[in-house]
């Protein structure tokens, strides 16, 4: 079977888990801190561009498809365990700080839907 989309993956995950190192680096944490996030956050751009632009073909959208249904839920439920765990190893404001953001997230989930109702609308 061939896959196609694997490149940009690639490239994606390399840029993330390289941005999410050198985050760690300058507040002087010895680990990736938010090279997974990163990472689908430039697979969703670039997918996107490439799509809009007219060079990611069908089969390369597939192969995307495939690898955004698959690969990536496996590496951030990986990576959301090891968070958590250090957490909590951590001590309570590490995880406090986890339920606010996460908290803060989903208070944003209402509002962004909203705006995305209303360029429905507008189209």
């Amino acid at each position: 079977m061939v896959i196609y989309g694997v490149a940009l993956l690639a490239f994606c995950m390399f840029a993330g888990m390289t941005i999410g190192n050198m985050l760690g680096a300058a507040l002087g944490i010895n680990a990736d801190i938010g090279g997974v996030g990163f990472a689908m956050l430039f697979l969703i751009l670039l997918s996107n561009y490439l799509i809009n632009k007219g060079w990611l073909d069908t089969k390369s959208q597939d192969g995307i498809k495939f690898w955004s249904a698959m690969y990536i839920p496996i590496v951030i439920a990986m990576a959301a365990r090891q968070d958590v765990v250090k957490a909590l190893a951590g001590g309570s404001l590490a995880f406090f700080a986890g339920v606010v953001g996460t908290l803060i997230s989903f208070a944003f989930v209402p509002v962004l839907s909203k705006l995305s109702n209303k360029k429905r609308e507008e189209k």
